[in-house]
């Protein structure tokens, strides 16, 4: 077989496979569903906290309506579910349990005087 037609061949498989996968989408595997949302959040708090100089302090925070919370503690009882600790701004101990999808958290390195206090991040066991 010539080089010619060879490259020919691979061509239109390649042209029907993309076909194939817009007329069957349920078969085709989009990229965002092999990403894992929950463990992108927290690779990226985590990464942000490692970065965290001895002057600094991660706060995450995490606001619903006129309530504003500084996040202390990420639970993940699922990868679909988080549950957040944390202080309100009348400093009430507070928890606010919010799907993966709809967490919206700020996150702010800020200089402090004080001994920073580390996010703490609880995942279940496997």
């Amino acid at each position: 077989m010539a080089l010619g037609e060879l490259t020919k061949q691979l061509a239109s498989q390649a042209i029907g496979n993309s076909v194939k996968d817009l007329l069957e989408p349920e078969k085709a595997t989009p990229a965002h569903a092999t990403t894992d949302l929950c463990g992108a959040i927290l690779a990226q708090i985590q990464a942000m906290q490692k970065a965290v100089k001895e002057d600094q302090e991660l706060v995450i925070l995490f606001r619903s309506g006129p309530e504003t919370i500084r996040v202390l503690e990420i639970f993940v009882p699922s990868q679909k579910l988080f549950v957040l600790t944390g202080l309100d701004t009348e400093k009430n101990l507070t928890r606010v349990i919010a799907p993966v999808e709809s967490a919206q958290l700020v996150c702010k390195l800020l200089k402090t005087a004080a001994q920073p206090v580390p996010v703490r991040i609880v995942t279940p066991r496997p």
